[in-house]
């Protein structure tokens, strides 16, 4: 996920932007950059890479007041020095920062900027030349601003500066979020209060469609009618619990908004100097060794494991088994000669996987941890481990690292799948990309998602997932999501077995939610459906785009066949979120249940 600064008062606002832009380090990026302005102009400095050399960039000897900065991750167009953030105006004019995604943008370039000479290959661009256009055709700054903002279809976070009025930046937001901060003598504008919390705790949050001019005095929210909004300020409380959360009601959405950021991040963190994905030689070797991989984990983990099996089988080739940890320990099958087990655990802690761990040590087994925190009982325990990077997850509800689990699994499947000279028919790094962004449009979908669960969840005791494939394994998550967080009774199950005694289950009304993102079983699961339906069954079909059908609920967007559930799982997320929130259920600490299960 991108990231936005903005900073207009009384002192150099060059350092401001720096350190708020570090602070938006998490989010994942590529490029980054920052554009001030003052009595001889606009400068913009901005760099491919790291803020570090952004800093580098930067001309010192530049003072300003007043200025805008930009993380930016890859959306439209190649990681570059010319597609990096801020964007400028044919005439140089205009300077704008934008995250999101503008879905319409081809439209507009060929309706309103056929004349114009664009300069990058971005959607972003087309923004700041729509103000310039609109300017020359005589409106005022602000009205064209208006204008430009009722045009664009998708989600935005703007920043925008005028050379001939560095006493105002132009800000509005639809979907993607962005706060104004206020001091005294100055404010700020920031995609998270994290950014900005060096300089005030005091902030404005802003709703969809909405546009305000701040001034180093003076914010004034206005809705695209032109109409004034007052809205009163919150206080950002500094506790280290708190800054995490931001302004966020619950850790659950804002963990469920980071999955794009972290899709990113894990990339970066897999990625070498020539783009390719890599893992330690040593683990490499020691799954080249193995004739079998055992993967033990429990809860979401587990269910990231079955995913992960389908990842190594098809990609790697190698065999592969799937235990819940706590029945492994205590009833373990006949072993493999060489075999290597991947432990899988979002905290590191989890006391039934590191039973499992101490006995295959004592047998002499290699082992390999997948987790989120480096450090852990499970990392220092095994023989070699990789990282998540997802960051801290405090909602008990696993989101983000469940999808980080998937995507660690899958480089794990690909660069052993090189390893042993075997075709990947893909490029991962370009896959997990266009998940990423493929997660922000499902992010931005939240008030559909609502609607579901309020239409499908509100008054029912039970709820069934079905699927075929690897979506059955995304139904498991799923109905587990649902029934940890809103303590409705869900069960996943494999399409094909509803004959086999799950369809008495069934009674008039009872919500079944179906998963169609597998073109060869896509008829299969359908069938299923209509085998429901005939016993009275309340259907919500989520299906990938290719293979919908106009009786589908929700259609999410198309990705390689094999990671749909990176994204399948996302609407699974927010249902459940929602489910939960509807029945005033603590969302983040559901009843019974710990985040980390250090007991067997």
């Amino acid at each position: 996920m991108c990231g936005i600064v903005g900073y207009i008062g009384y002192n150099d606002s060059k350092e401001i932007l720096l350190k708020g832009l570090e602070k938006l380090e998490y989010r994942g990026y590529d490029s980054a950059g920052i554009a001030v302005i003052n009595n001889d102009g606009v400068r913009i400095f901005k760099e491919k890479g790291r803020i570090a050399d952004l800093r580098e960039a930067v001309d010192n000897n530049v003072e300003a007041n007043t200025g805008i900065g930009h993380t930016r991750w890859a959306t439209h167009g190649v990681p570059s020095k010319t597609n990096s953030h801020p964007h400028q105006s044919d005439s140089a004019r205009f300077t704008l920062v934008h995250n999101g995604v503008i879905e319409n943008y081809d439209l507009l370039k060929r309706e309103y900027l056929q004349k114009v000479t664009l300069k990058s290959e971005t959607d972003t661009e087309v923004i700041v030349q729509l103000v310039e256009l609109f300017v020359n055709d005589g409106l005022t700054v602000e009205e064209a601003f208006r204008k430009t903002l009722t045009l664009l279809h998708g989600s935005y976070a703007l920043a925008l500066i005028d050379e001939q009025d560095k006493e105002t930046i132009y800000v509005a937001k639809n979907k993607s979020p962005l706060l104004v901060g206020l001091g005294f003598g100055f404010n700020v504008v920031a995609s998270d209060a994290m950014a900005m919390l060096q300089v005030t705790d005091k902030y404005v949050e802003l709703m969809d469609k909405e546009m305000v001019l701040v001034k180093k005095d003076e914010v004034t929210i206005q809705n695209l009618n032109g109409d004034v909004i007052n809205r009163e300020p919150y206080t950002a409380e500094l506790d280290a619990s708190d800054i995490e959360k931001g302004t966020y009601p619950h850790y659950m959405l804002k963990e469920i908004d980071e999955q794009p950021a972290v899709m990113r991040k894990i990339i970066q963190n897999y990625q070498n100097d020539s783009g390719e994905l890599q893992i330690d030689q040593d683990i490499l070797s020691a799954m080249n060794d193995s004739d079998r991989i055992y993967i033990i984990a429990a809860g979401t983990s587990y269910h990231a494991g079955l995913v992960g099996k389908q990842f190594l089988e098809r990609m790697a080739q190698i065999p592969v088994e799937v235990h819940i940890s706590s029945e492994f320990g205590y009833n373990m099958p006949l072993l493999s000669k060489k075999p290597l087990f991947i432990f899988i655990s979002q905290s590191g802690e989890t006391a039934d996987s590191r039973q499992v761990l101490v006995q295959i040590k004592e047998m002499g087994h290699k082992s390999l941890t997948i987790t989120n925190v480096q450090g852990s009982t499970l990392s220092r325990e095994a023989d070699y481990t990789l990282l998540l990077h997802a960051g801290p997850e405090i909602a008990v509800a696993s989101t983000k690292a469940y999808t980080a689990q998937l995507a660690v699994l899958a480089i794990l499947a690909e660069v052993t799948a090189k390893s042993r000279d075997i075709e990947v028919p893909f490029s991962l790094v370009q896959e997990l990309g266009i998940v990423a962004n493929a997660m922000e449009v499902l992010r931005d979908s939240k008030e559909e998602f609502e609607a579901i669960a309020r239409e499908y969840l509100s008054v029912t005791r039970n709820c069934f997932f079905i699927g075929r494939g690897i979506d059955f394994y995304v139904g498991l998550e799923g109905a587990l999501k649902l029934k940890e967080i809103s303590y409705i009774q869900a069960e996943g199950f494999a399409g094909g077995e509803l004959k086999h005694g799950t369809i008495a289950l069934i009674e008039e009304g009872t919500p079944v939610i179906a998963l169609a993102t597998q073109k060869f079983v896509n008829l299969s699961i359908r069938g299923n459906v209509k085998e429901v339906v005939a016993r009275g069954a309340n259907p919500c079909i989520i299906s990938m785009d290719g293979l919908n059908t106009d009786e589908d609920r929700f259609v999410i967007p198309e990705v390689h066949e094999l990671l749909t559930p990176l994204i399948s799982v996302v609407p699974m997320q927010l249902i459940s979120y929602y489910a939960a929130l509807h029945r005033d259920c603590d969302v983040d600490k559901p009843r019974n249940l710990a985040k980390s299960v250090t007991v067997e």
